[in-house]
Protein backbone atom coordinates (compact mmCIF):
# COMPACT_ATOMS: atom_id res chain seq x y z
CA UNK A 1 0.00 0.00 0.00
CA UNK A 2 1.15 3.37 -1.11
CA UNK A 3 1.55 5.44 2.25
CA UNK A 4 0.42 9.13 0.81
CA UNK A 5 0.68 12.51 2.89
CA UNK A 6 -2.80 11.67 3.92
CA UNK A 7 -2.52 8.41 5.25
CA UNK A 8 0.70 9.53 6.78
CA UNK A 9 -1.60 12.59 8.62
CA UNK A 10 -4.15 9.75 9.96
CA UNK A 11 -1.68 7.94 11.26
CA UNK A 12 0.75 10.84 13.41
CA UNK A 13 -2.50 12.23 14.44
CA UNK A 14 -3.72 8.79 15.82
CA UNK A 15 -0.19 8.22 17.19
CA UNK A 16 -0.26 11.87 19.18
CA UNK A 17 -3.35 11.00 20.50
CA UNK A 18 -2.69 7.37 21.88
CA UNK A 19 0.51 9.20 23.52
CA UNK A 20 -1.06 11.64 24.88
CA UNK A 21 -3.90 8.92 26.69
CA UNK A 22 -0.55 7.59 27.63
CA UNK A 23 1.07 10.03 29.28
CA UNK A 24 -2.33 10.92 31.01
CA UNK A 25 -2.48 7.48 32.70
CA UNK A 26 1.18 7.86 33.73
CA UNK A 27 0.31 10.96 35.41
CA UNK A 28 -2.27 9.76 37.45
CA UNK A 29 0.12 6.97 38.45
CA UNK A 30 3.06 9.40 39.06
CA UNK A 31 1.19 11.49 41.63
CA UNK A 32 2.54 14.35 42.39
CA UNK A 33 4.91 14.85 39.78
CA UNK A 34 4.95 17.89 37.79
CA UNK A 35 5.15 18.58 34.15
CA UNK A 36 2.98 15.23 32.94
CA UNK A 37 -0.06 16.57 32.50
CA UNK A 38 1.85 19.31 31.02
CA UNK A 39 3.18 16.69 28.29
CA UNK A 40 -0.70 15.09 28.01
CA UNK A 41 -2.53 18.24 27.28
CA UNK A 42 0.37 19.45 24.72
CA UNK A 43 -0.11 16.12 22.71
CA UNK A 44 -3.60 15.85 23.09
CA UNK A 45 -3.89 19.76 21.35
CA UNK A 46 -1.92 18.26 18.65
CA UNK A 47 -3.37 15.04 17.93
CA UNK A 48 -6.46 17.30 17.71
CA UNK A 49 -5.09 20.10 15.55
CA UNK A 50 -3.39 17.09 12.76
CA UNK A 51 -6.75 16.15 12.96
CA UNK A 52 -8.78 19.26 12.16
CA UNK A 53 -6.15 19.22 9.56
CA UNK A 54 -7.58 16.28 8.09
CA UNK A 55 -10.92 17.80 6.99
CA UNK A 56 -9.30 20.24 4.89
CA UNK A 57 -10.24 19.06 1.29
CA UNK A 58 -9.84 22.92 -0.27
CA UNK A 59 -9.96 26.70 0.35
CA UNK A 60 -11.53 28.64 1.41
CA UNK A 61 -14.73 26.10 2.54
CA UNK A 62 -12.42 24.83 5.34
CA UNK A 63 -10.43 27.73 5.76
CA UNK A 64 -11.00 28.15 9.38
CA UNK A 65 -11.09 24.88 10.42
CA UNK A 66 -7.57 24.46 9.19
CA UNK A 67 -6.85 27.76 11.43
CA UNK A 68 -8.09 26.16 14.02
CA UNK A 69 -5.50 23.07 13.29
CA UNK A 70 -2.58 25.27 13.25
CA UNK A 71 -3.27 26.93 16.03
CA UNK A 72 -4.17 24.03 18.40
CA UNK A 73 -0.47 22.47 17.27
CA UNK A 74 1.24 25.71 18.60
CA UNK A 75 -0.90 25.53 21.88
CA UNK A 76 0.12 21.86 22.05
CA UNK A 77 3.91 22.76 21.80
CA UNK A 78 4.10 25.38 24.15
CA UNK A 79 2.15 22.65 26.72
CA UNK A 80 4.73 20.62 26.06
CA UNK A 81 8.27 23.16 26.72
CA UNK A 82 6.16 24.39 29.92
CA UNK A 83 6.09 20.34 30.54
CA UNK A 84 9.88 19.74 30.35
CA UNK A 85 10.38 22.73 32.68
CA UNK A 86 8.29 22.08 35.56
CA UNK A 87 8.99 18.70 35.57
CA UNK A 88 12.83 20.25 35.89
CA UNK A 89 10.85 22.33 38.67
CA UNK A 90 11.69 25.57 36.44
CA UNK A 91 9.49 28.06 36.67
CA UNK A 92 7.59 27.91 33.67
CA UNK A 93 5.62 30.63 32.05
CA UNK A 94 2.24 30.07 31.97
CA UNK A 95 1.83 32.76 28.73
CA UNK A 96 4.30 30.70 26.61
CA UNK A 97 1.39 28.27 25.35
CA UNK A 98 -1.01 31.00 24.62
CA UNK A 99 1.60 33.33 22.94
CA UNK A 100 2.40 31.08 20.64
CA UNK A 101 -1.04 30.33 19.59
CA UNK A 102 -2.29 33.41 19.06
CA UNK A 103 0.46 34.12 16.84
CA UNK A 104 0.12 30.99 14.54
CA UNK A 105 -3.57 32.33 14.72
CA UNK A 106 -2.91 35.64 13.16
CA UNK A 107 -0.56 34.39 10.78
CA UNK A 108 -2.94 31.63 9.29
CA UNK A 109 -5.80 34.53 9.29
CA UNK A 110 -3.59 35.85 7.33
CA UNK A 111 -2.93 33.42 4.83
CA UNK A 112 -5.21 31.64 4.66
CA UNK A 113 -8.26 33.85 5.10
CA UNK A 114 -7.33 37.26 4.47
CA UNK A 115 -4.47 36.78 2.04
CA UNK A 116 -4.77 32.89 0.97
CA UNK A 117 -1.21 31.74 -0.04
CA UNK A 118 -0.89 28.17 0.68
CA UNK A 119 2.73 28.08 0.18
CA UNK A 120 3.38 31.37 2.91
CA UNK A 121 1.57 29.75 5.28
CA UNK A 122 3.20 26.38 5.36
CA UNK A 123 6.47 27.88 5.18
CA UNK A 124 5.55 30.18 8.75
CA UNK A 125 3.24 27.11 10.43
CA UNK A 126 6.92 25.34 10.10
CA UNK A 127 9.11 27.76 10.66
CA UNK A 128 7.26 28.24 13.76
CA UNK A 129 6.61 24.98 14.89
CA UNK A 130 10.62 24.58 14.43
CA UNK A 131 11.86 27.13 16.83
CA UNK A 132 8.94 25.32 19.61
CA UNK A 133 10.16 22.26 19.18
CA UNK A 134 14.01 23.18 19.15
CA UNK A 135 12.99 25.05 21.83
CA UNK A 136 11.81 21.97 23.71
CA UNK A 137 15.19 20.25 22.42
CA UNK A 138 17.19 22.75 24.34
CA UNK A 139 15.35 22.55 27.02
CA UNK A 140 16.43 19.11 27.60
CA UNK A 141 19.61 18.97 26.78
CA UNK A 142 21.24 19.83 29.79
CA UNK A 143 23.85 18.38 32.68
CA UNK A 144 22.16 16.00 34.63
CA UNK A 145 23.28 12.76 36.57
CA UNK A 146 22.94 9.84 34.94
CA UNK A 147 20.71 8.08 34.38
CA UNK A 148 18.43 10.66 34.09
CA UNK A 149 20.29 12.05 31.69
CA UNK A 150 20.11 9.12 28.64
CA UNK A 151 16.30 10.28 29.31
CA UNK A 152 16.61 13.68 28.82
CA UNK A 153 19.09 13.82 26.11
CA UNK A 154 17.18 11.14 24.03
CA UNK A 155 13.92 13.05 23.90
CA UNK A 156 15.51 16.17 23.33
CA UNK A 157 16.73 14.52 20.23
CA UNK A 158 13.37 13.17 19.21
CA UNK A 159 12.32 17.02 19.77
CA UNK A 160 15.94 17.70 17.55
CA UNK A 161 14.72 15.55 14.50
CA UNK A 162 11.31 17.01 14.45
CA UNK A 163 12.53 20.46 14.32
CA UNK A 164 15.28 19.89 11.56
CA UNK A 165 12.29 17.84 9.22
CA UNK A 166 9.80 20.98 9.60
CA UNK A 167 13.03 23.57 9.10
CA UNK A 168 13.32 21.39 5.85
CA UNK A 169 10.11 21.05 4.82
CA UNK A 170 10.09 24.67 5.07
CA UNK A 171 13.10 25.12 3.00
CA UNK A 172 11.64 23.19 0.48
CA UNK A 173 8.31 24.45 -0.10
CA UNK A 174 10.06 28.16 0.46
CA UNK A 175 11.96 27.36 -2.86
CA UNK A 176 9.30 25.30 -4.65
CA UNK A 177 7.84 26.38 -7.62
CA UNK A 178 4.93 29.04 -7.13
CA UNK A 179 0.94 27.38 -7.07
CA UNK A 180 2.75 23.74 -6.95
CA UNK A 181 2.32 23.01 -3.19
CA UNK A 182 -0.83 21.38 -1.87
CA UNK A 183 -1.07 19.97 2.06
CA UNK A 184 -2.26 16.48 0.49
CA UNK A 185 -0.32 17.04 -2.98
CA UNK A 186 1.95 14.69 -4.56
CA UNK A 187 5.05 15.82 -3.35
CA UNK A 188 7.85 13.65 -1.57
CA UNK A 189 8.55 16.38 1.39
CA UNK A 190 4.88 15.43 2.75
CA UNK A 191 4.57 11.83 3.16
CA UNK A 192 8.33 12.13 4.20
CA UNK A 193 7.95 14.45 6.62
CA UNK A 194 5.13 13.22 8.09
CA UNK A 195 6.94 9.25 8.23
CA UNK A 196 9.97 10.86 10.46
CA UNK A 197 7.68 12.83 12.21
CA UNK A 198 5.59 9.76 13.16
CA UNK A 199 8.53 7.72 14.08
CA UNK A 200 9.77 11.06 16.03
CA UNK A 201 6.60 11.17 18.20
CA UNK A 202 7.65 7.27 18.88
CA UNK A 203 10.99 8.25 20.38
CA UNK A 204 9.49 11.46 22.28
CA UNK A 205 6.63 9.06 23.87
CA UNK A 206 9.27 6.65 25.12
CA UNK A 207 11.23 9.80 25.94
CA UNK A 208 8.56 10.93 28.39
CA UNK A 209 8.07 7.32 30.10
CA UNK A 210 11.81 6.99 30.65
CA UNK A 211 12.10 10.65 32.18
CA UNK A 212 8.94 9.92 34.93
CA UNK A 213 10.33 5.99 34.81
CA UNK A 214 13.88 7.37 36.28
CA UNK A 215 12.31 10.40 38.21
CA UNK A 216 9.83 7.85 40.31
CA UNK A 217 12.75 5.75 40.82
CA UNK A 218 14.67 8.25 42.37
CA UNK A 219 11.86 9.58 44.65
CA UNK A 220 11.27 5.95 45.92
CA UNK A 221 15.48 5.55 46.25
CA UNK A 222 14.70 8.87 48.07
CA UNK A 223 12.11 7.68 50.30
CA UNK A 224 13.59 4.18 50.99
CA UNK A 225 16.80 6.32 52.44
CA UNK A 226 15.21 8.47 54.81
CA UNK A 227 13.35 8.66 58.32
CA UNK A 228 9.46 9.72 57.64
CA UNK A 229 9.10 11.29 61.03
CA UNK A 230 12.25 13.59 60.84
CA UNK A 231 13.78 13.37 57.05
CA UNK A 232 17.12 12.11 58.56
CA UNK A 233 18.54 9.03 56.91
CA UNK A 234 17.83 6.00 58.05
CA UNK A 235 20.19 2.92 59.56
CA UNK A 236 20.71 1.38 56.09
CA UNK A 237 21.14 4.34 54.39
CA UNK A 238 24.36 5.86 57.03
CA UNK A 239 25.69 1.97 57.07
CA UNK A 240 25.98 2.49 53.30
CA UNK A 241 27.55 5.75 53.46
CA UNK A 242 29.65 4.78 56.43
CA UNK A 243 31.07 1.61 54.49
CA UNK A 244 32.07 4.03 51.53
CA UNK A 245 33.75 6.79 54.10
CA UNK A 246 35.76 3.61 55.66
CA UNK A 247 36.78 2.76 52.75
CA UNK A 248 37.97 6.33 51.44
CA UNK A 249 39.52 6.81 55.15
CA UNK A 250 41.18 3.69 54.64
CA UNK A 251 42.85 4.38 51.32
CA UNK A 252 43.73 8.01 51.64
CA UNK A 253 44.40 7.54 55.84
CA UNK A 254 42.43 10.41 56.84
CA UNK A 255 40.13 10.51 60.27
CA UNK A 256 36.54 9.94 60.67
CA UNK A 257 34.42 11.07 63.84
CA UNK A 258 31.52 9.99 64.95
CA UNK A 259 28.58 11.50 66.97
CA UNK A 260 25.89 9.32 68.53
CA UNK A 261 23.39 11.70 70.21
CA UNK A 262 19.94 10.64 72.70
CA UNK A 263 17.44 12.77 73.70
CA UNK A 264 17.35 13.36 77.76
CA UNK A 265 14.47 11.77 79.69
CA UNK A 266 12.63 10.92 76.38
CA UNK A 267 10.38 8.29 78.07
CA UNK A 268 9.26 11.04 80.67
CA UNK A 269 8.25 13.48 77.70
CA UNK A 270 6.42 11.05 76.46
CA UNK A 271 5.08 10.02 79.19
CA UNK A 272 3.61 13.28 80.39
CA UNK A 273 2.78 15.26 77.22
CA UNK A 274 2.10 12.65 74.83
CA UNK A 275 3.99 10.32 72.10
CA UNK A 276 2.71 13.58 69.23
CA UNK A 277 5.14 15.88 71.79
CA UNK A 278 7.70 13.00 71.93
CA UNK A 279 7.47 13.06 67.76
CA UNK A 280 7.90 16.54 67.22
CA UNK A 281 10.73 17.28 70.07
CA UNK A 282 12.57 14.14 67.48
CA UNK A 283 11.66 16.60 64.40
CA UNK A 284 13.32 20.05 66.92
CA UNK A 285 16.21 18.20 66.96
CA UNK A 286 16.55 17.02 63.46
CA UNK A 287 16.02 20.43 62.26
CA UNK A 288 18.46 21.71 64.97
CA UNK A 289 20.92 19.12 63.86
CA UNK A 290 20.97 19.19 59.83
CA UNK A 291 21.12 23.62 60.57
CA UNK A 292 24.31 23.09 62.28
CA UNK A 293 26.27 20.25 60.89
CA UNK A 294 28.38 20.64 57.71
CA UNK A 295 26.61 19.69 54.20
CA UNK A 296 29.76 17.26 54.14
CA UNK A 297 28.42 15.51 57.21
CA UNK A 298 25.78 12.27 57.57
CA UNK A 299 22.94 12.72 59.75
CA UNK A 300 20.69 9.64 60.43
CA UNK A 301 18.29 8.94 63.24
CA UNK A 302 19.77 5.25 64.35
CA UNK A 303 16.91 3.71 66.37
CA UNK A 304 14.01 5.19 69.04
CA UNK A 305 15.30 8.69 70.01
CA UNK A 306 18.51 8.29 69.16
CA UNK A 307 20.66 9.84 66.24
CA UNK A 308 23.74 9.13 64.58
CA UNK A 309 25.68 11.79 62.81
CA UNK A 310 29.52 11.12 60.56
CA UNK A 311 31.89 13.57 59.78
CA UNK A 312 34.36 13.13 57.35
CA UNK A 313 37.77 13.99 57.91
CA UNK A 314 37.10 15.28 61.02
CA UNK A 315 39.37 13.89 64.28
CA UNK A 316 37.12 13.34 67.54
CA UNK A 317 38.84 16.61 69.22
CA UNK A 318 36.89 18.73 66.40
CA UNK A 319 33.68 16.53 66.19
CA UNK A 320 33.31 17.51 70.00
CA UNK A 321 33.58 21.20 68.90
CA UNK A 322 30.60 20.60 66.60
CA UNK A 323 29.01 18.38 69.24
CA UNK A 324 28.73 21.28 72.14
CA UNK A 325 27.67 23.94 69.54
CA UNK A 326 24.95 21.56 68.61
CA UNK A 327 24.18 20.28 72.44
CA UNK A 328 24.20 24.06 72.97
CA UNK A 329 21.97 24.98 70.39
CA UNK A 330 19.43 22.42 70.99
CA UNK A 331 19.11 23.61 74.92
CA UNK A 332 18.62 27.19 73.58
CA UNK A 333 15.37 25.83 72.12
CA UNK A 334 11.92 26.45 73.66
CA UNK A 335 8.92 24.34 72.98
CA UNK A 336 5.32 24.50 74.16
CA UNK A 337 2.95 21.84 74.56
CA UNK A 338 -0.42 22.02 76.08
CA UNK A 339 0.41 25.59 77.28
CA UNK A 340 3.40 23.86 79.07
CA UNK A 341 7.15 25.27 78.16
CA UNK A 342 9.65 22.04 77.67
CA UNK A 343 13.12 22.65 77.61
CA UNK A 344 14.81 19.63 76.46
CA UNK A 345 18.42 18.62 76.23
CA UNK A 346 20.84 15.67 74.63
CA UNK A 347 24.01 13.86 75.21
CA UNK A 348 26.01 13.17 72.97
CA UNK A 349 29.22 10.54 72.80
CA UNK A 350 31.94 11.20 70.23
CA UNK A 351 34.32 9.01 68.46
CA UNK A 352 36.80 8.65 65.54
CA UNK A 353 38.50 6.20 63.72
CA UNK A 354 42.11 7.30 65.07
CA UNK A 355 41.09 5.62 68.22
CA UNK A 356 38.37 3.25 67.62
CA UNK A 357 39.41 1.84 64.24
CA UNK A 358 37.50 1.88 60.37
CA UNK A 359 34.77 -0.75 61.72
CA UNK A 360 31.66 1.09 61.76
CA UNK A 361 30.26 -1.61 63.98
CA UNK A 362 33.44 -0.44 66.31
CA UNK A 363 32.92 3.10 65.94
CA UNK A 364 29.18 2.76 66.87
CA UNK A 365 29.82 0.96 70.08
CA UNK A 366 33.01 3.49 70.99
CA UNK A 367 30.07 6.54 70.55
CA UNK A 368 27.81 4.69 72.36
CA UNK A 369 29.98 4.15 75.26
CA UNK A 370 30.59 8.01 75.43
CA UNK A 371 27.19 8.91 75.35
CA UNK A 372 26.41 6.61 78.04
CA UNK A 373 29.26 8.13 80.19
CA UNK A 374 27.66 11.84 78.95
CA UNK A 375 23.78 10.60 80.70
CA UNK A 376 25.87 9.31 83.30
CA UNK A 377 27.40 12.42 84.18
CA UNK A 378 24.71 13.95 84.16
CA UNK A 379 23.16 14.46 80.90
CA UNK A 380 23.11 17.35 78.82
CA UNK A 381 26.67 16.88 78.05
CA UNK A 382 29.36 15.81 74.98
CA UNK A 383 31.79 13.26 76.26
CA UNK A 384 35.03 12.04 73.91
CA UNK A 385 35.66 8.30 73.73
CA UNK A 386 39.33 8.88 74.23
CA UNK A 387 38.39 10.54 77.49
CA UNK A 388 35.95 7.10 78.73
CA UNK A 389 39.41 5.09 78.08
CA UNK A 390 41.25 6.73 80.39
CA UNK A 391 38.23 6.32 83.01
CA UNK A 392 37.20 3.17 84.93
CA UNK A 393 34.85 1.49 82.26
CA UNK A 394 30.89 1.66 84.06
CA UNK A 395 29.69 -1.11 85.17
CA UNK A 396 26.53 -3.14 82.90
CA UNK A 397 24.07 -2.30 86.08
CA UNK A 398 24.89 1.25 85.70
CA UNK A 399 24.69 1.66 82.04
CA UNK A 400 21.63 -0.09 82.13
CA UNK A 401 19.68 2.59 84.62
CA UNK A 402 21.42 4.99 82.90
CA UNK A 403 19.49 4.28 79.69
Amino acid sequence: MNLDSRTMMVMLSALILLFSGLLALAGLQAGNTRGTQHWALGGLCIGLGLGFSLLQQSLPGSAWVLVCGATLVALGIGFQFNGIQSFKSRACNKYIPWSLAVLVLIQNIWFVVLHPDIHARAVANSLVFALGNAACARALFIRIEQPQRTAYWFTGASFSVVSVMLLLRATVIFFAPANTYGLYSPTPINPATFFIISMAQLGLAFGFVLMLNYRLSADLHKLASKDALTGAMNRRSLEQEAARLLARCARTGEELGIMMIDVDHFKSINDRYGHPAGDEVLRRLAAVAQATIRSSDYFARYGGEEFCILLPSTSEKDARILAERLRHNYAELVMEFDGEVLCSTVSIGVSGSLHAGLEFALLVASADQAMYRAKQDGRNRVVMHSYCLNQVSASPETVANVI
